[in-house]
């Protein structure tokens, strides 16, 4: 009888040691997180490491992380604040990295720079955007972030916050609009790369963008690229004011671009909006609901 008891329990502490080993051996083999960059409650100095002409007008910023495994934590579709102490006051403004959390060690930034007594109606330029023109590398700028009330989650899934005291709501589409002024597009490029990057994710998207000029556009060769290898992708532009030999639309979205370029209005789509307010206020909300596109079926960030 003893010998039994003494056999039970050996065998139980046999068992009981394997399945602690395996426990601990599954926990170890698991490799963890990285750590993220960004912290929504303070401000994070970044170093600038490199700079990039894009165009006359158009830089390429990267910045290094707090160390090279570090990745920036920026959910797909949302944005960050910079700010930094101009002329005595303190400016901020929202951006969107075109690099991605599958990037370690770094962001990347690609701005278009307002300069003063370009545009008449602008004759002081864009201050965040002339200040991180004067940056040297080696000197860093202020980040708070994430912010934003637009997430892509993949696989078709949208989640949507109108505001700090409603809950997200969650959408699955199948088509995706995305409307886009001047530096909107970098949000929307951060959507499309994920749809990419997932070769089970067949979200068709309909991007249109919308500029002043031909030479506005920003990572046009990217975007064409982009839609050239992937035929869910499509792309399309319109201009203020085109060239003679514009091939694309010119003006003001209207209900016609919308309706030609966007996927129509259903139960499976949702079109984004990010751009300067008066093109969503005045010519994209209105030609969404002349099309009969219902209220939830379009947001604006």
């Amino acid at each position: 009888m003893e010998m039994n008891q003494a056999i039970i329990i050996a065998i139980g502490a046999v068992v009981i040691t394997y399945f602690v080993h395996m426990i601990f051996s599954s926990s170890a083999s698991k490799p963890s997180a990285p750590p993220t960059a960004l912290d929504p409650s303070k401000k994070i100095p970044f170093k600038l490491i490199e700079k990039e002409n894009i165009s006359h007008d158009t830089r390429r910023f990267r910045f290094a992380l707090q160390s090279p495994n570090h990745v920036l934590g920026l959910p797909i579709g949302q944005h960050m604040y910079l700010s930094a102490v101009i002329d005595g006051s303190l400016v901020v403004r929202p951006y969107t990295p075109v690099s991605s959390n599958d990037d370690v060690g770094y962001f990347d930034l690609v701005i278009k720079i307002y300069f003063k007594n370009v545009h008449p109606k602008f004759p002081d330029g864009g201050k965040m955007s002339q200040y991180l023109e004067s940056l040297k590398i080696g000197d860093t700028i202020d980040v708070r972030g994430p912010s934003g009330k637009v997430t892509y989650l993949g696989q078709g899934k949208l989640s949507i916050k109108e505001s700090p005291k409603k809950d997200a709501v969650i959408k699955t589409i199948k088509k995706l609009g995305l409307i886009a002024g001047g530096t909107g597009i970098t949000p929307m490029l951060q959507i499309i790369r994920a749809v990419l990057k997932d070769p089970s994710d067949n979200t068709e998207l309909s991007l249109l963008f919308a500029n002043q000029t031909e030479n506005d556009i920003l990572l046009r060769d990217h975007l064409e690229e982009i839609a050239k290898e992937h035929p869910n992708v499509k792309v399309w532009y319109t201009l203020d004011r085109p060239p003679a030999d514009w091939q694309y639309s010119s003006g003001f979205i209207n209900d016609d671009m919308i309706r030609e370029r966007m996927p129509a209005p259903g139960p499976d789509t949702q079109v984004l909006i990010c751009g300067p307010p008066p093109m969503i206020k005045y010519a994209c909300l209105p030609n969404l609901e002349k099309l009969d596109f219902k209220e939830s079926m379009y947001f604006a960030f």
